[in-house]
């Protein structure tokens, strides 16, 4: 029905069927229509700013640009007003008449390419307007634009198929938006609501939005501004609105990007590491933006898993999104920004290790846990974060660590691998078997204190063309001093008894081991259990005993070696023949000795009971 004054119009392209969709099934979450609304209101507002700086005629010029927002809860109507370029009657007809018509793009296209440049338009669907019927039953739209001489409109519809057009006289510049909620949405018209709703979704939008007269987004948008222009408590304020935070950061990384796409980062390392303490596993918290619009919170995908701890925000200004905004399209431009922004951070890392090695131990006692969970699971970034683990070593004071490339530093005219032994803490392996052989030879040896360590070097295998060898190996060679070696040999069991002992004990021990043998490594020690894997060591079968579904797993027999330059392998040869029951008790000791100190003894109640035994014999001597 069309009269002089107010036109009602069917919705173009079947608009009743594509409203349902937009009103149903477009959008997960339905906060998300104040962001589509308040970002629409945004890109007017920047339309407005360039136009003023072209100095073009406009009207209403000395209007401040912001976007006001109240609230009626009786009433129960949300109101959105904004001093943009507004619009005409054939603006509102083509802009909301037709879906996936976008007023936005077609303002885009319309500037030439370096003007386009200098403007933040967020919208490039002409849908995001639409959300507003996901709550309202009735949106009134009125404009009046910013062309001196043009009368005020207003649009109004139900979303049921068609709307109104009508003179609206009196208006300023600019665009208000009128939604009648739903009796479902009323809790819209409550103002904490729309308080929360705006802080987590347009925070950084950068035009003021107030609510009740009052300035809800005062938090500036850092990453988009020059670091020489921020101050370290503008930092640590941003840090504790966005991290949720009441202390100060540990480290923060602030970088811009060209490629793949522009981007701008500020990320921030939190003091504390709350999944250490036992708070659970850390939930992802960057927050992915596009032009200071929040898109993803806490996005699971933008970075690796392993960089849960990071807090911040990355904003990628021309991001491929889906027609609702609320995904990526393009997975590809994901996995590169993943690998920009997660390189760049492990380069920061790098920096400070050399520039501030204090506070990277810091960095690394907190959270070094997480690298390392990066050098098992991302081959992408595995030479970088292999250079930024450390270590104590058997070269090292007891808490000082080193790095791999330290080691690689230190190594001996020769040695081709860097060696690496597991154990429950430092005083356990120094007091263990599996040294002696590299204390003779002043070989240093890397110690990994953390189960998930071997894993990690098992992962890594090598670093910088140097194998990462397990002391514990049962295959392991090391370089041979002749004079030594010769000197050894003559305090050694002759090789026919030794032979003959060896195979003694490996018969009085049965299944529990695989073979009994002469060890070429050991000095100080009696024997040594050694796992003939060579990729399974000690320390990776005990966590993988430990998480194994059936409790104790049986992952093998394992070699024995002794020293038949040790005195009491020399007396258990003569034993054998004078007394071989307690003999017999005494080989089983060695191995559940030797079991106990690579920390693979499973039942110690027969040990204990044989230890008995033993000193029962000796007290009767």
């Amino acid at each position: 029905m069309t009269t002089a004054t107010t036109e009602t119009l069917e919705f173009q392209s079947e608009t009743k069927k594509l409203l349902d969709i937009v009103i149903h099934s477009l959008y997960t979450e339905k906060d998300i229509f104040l962001r589509e609304l308040i970002s629409n209101a945004a890109d007017a507002l920047e339309k407005m700013r360039h136009l003023k700086l072209q100095e073009q005629e406009v009207f209403d010029r000395e209007a401040p640009l912001t976007i006001n927002i109240t609230v009626a809860e009786k009433e129960h109507t949300l109101t959105i007003l904004d001093t943009g370029v507004g619009m005409t009657r054939e603006e509102l007809i083509k802009n909301l008449g037709t879906i996936a018509h976008s007023g936005s793009k077609t303002f885009l296209s319309g500037l030439d390419q370096g003007a386009g440049k200098e403007v933040n338009i967020i919208g490039q669907f002409g849908v995001g307007f639409y959300a507003a019927f996901m709550v309202a039953k009735r949106v009134r739209v009125q404009s009046r634009s910013y062309q001196p001489g043009d009368p005020g409109h207003e649009w109004s519809s139900d979303g049921a198929g068609s709307y109104t057009v009508a003179p609206c006289p009196g208006l300023h510049r600019g665009t208000k938006l009128i939604l009648e909620l739903t009796e479902a949405a009323k809790d819209y018209a409550n103002q904490e609501t729309i308080k929360r709703i705006v802080k987590q979704y347009s925070s950084f939008v950068p035009f003021p939005i107030k609510l009740a007269g009052e300035t809800v987004n005062t938090v500036q948008a850092l990453w988009a501004k020059s670091p020489a222009e921020i101050k370290d408590e503008e930092y640590t304020d941003f840090y504790k609105f966005v991290a949720n935070a009441y202390d100060e950061p540990l480290l923060r990384l602030h970088f811009s990007a060209d490629a793949p796409l522009a981007i701008h980062a500020l990320l921030f390392v939190p003091k504390e590491n709350f999944e250490r303490l036992g708070f659970g596993r850390l939930e992802p918290g960057v927050n992915l933006y596009c032009q200071k619009v929040l898109i993803a919170s806490h996005s699971d995908k933008i970075l690796p898993e392993w960089l849960r701890f990071l807090r911040g925000v990355i904003d990628a200004e021309d991001l491929p999104l889906n027609i609702s905004r609320q995904a990526l399209q393009d997975n590809s431009l994901v996995a590169k920004i993943n690998k920009v922004v997660a390189s760049r951070f492990l380069k920061f890392l790098e920096e400070q290790a050399k520039n501030r090695p204090e506070a990277y131990l810091e960095f690394w006692k907190a959270f070094g846990f997480y690298l390392k969970e990066g050098a098992t699971t991302d081959f992408t970034h595995r030479e970088a974060l292999a250079r930024l683990l450390r270590f104590e070593s058997s070269a090292s004071e007891p808490g000082a660590l080193v790095s791999l490339a330290d080691y690689a530093g230190r190594m001996q005219e020769g040695q081709t691998e860097i060696y690496y032994i597991n154990g429950q803490s430092r005083l356990a392996i120094e007091s263990g078997p599996y040294l002696d052989a590299f204390k003779k030879r002043g070989i240093e040896v890397i110690y990994t204190l953390e189960p998930i360590d071997d894993f990690v070097f098992s992962h890594l295998s090598e670093f910088e063309g140097q194998k990462l060898v397990s002391a514990d190996r049962a295959d392991l060679k090391l370089p041979e001093d002749k004079e030594a070696a010769a000197e050894e040999a003559a305090n050694r069991l002759e090789a026919p008894v030794a032979s003959s002992l060896a195979k003694w004990m490996k018969e009085v021990l049965g299944e529990r081991v695989k073979e009994v043998g002469e060890s070429k490594r050991l000095v100080d020690s009696p024997a040594i259990i050694v796992n003939p894997d060579g990729f399974m060591t000690a320390s990776m079968e005990r966590v993988m005993r430990a998480s194994s579904p059936e409790g104790m797993k049986d992952f093998g027999p394992k070699n024995l070696e002794i020293n038949t330059g040790h005195q009491l392998i020399k007396d258990l040869a003569e034993l054998r023949v004078k007394d071989e029951p307690l003999a017999r008790l005494i080989v089983e000791q060695i191995c559940d000795n030797a079991l106990m100190q690579a920390g693979l003894m499973t039942e110690p109640r027969l040990m204990v009971e044989r230890n008995y035994q033993i000193m029962a014999r000796a007290a009767r001597r």
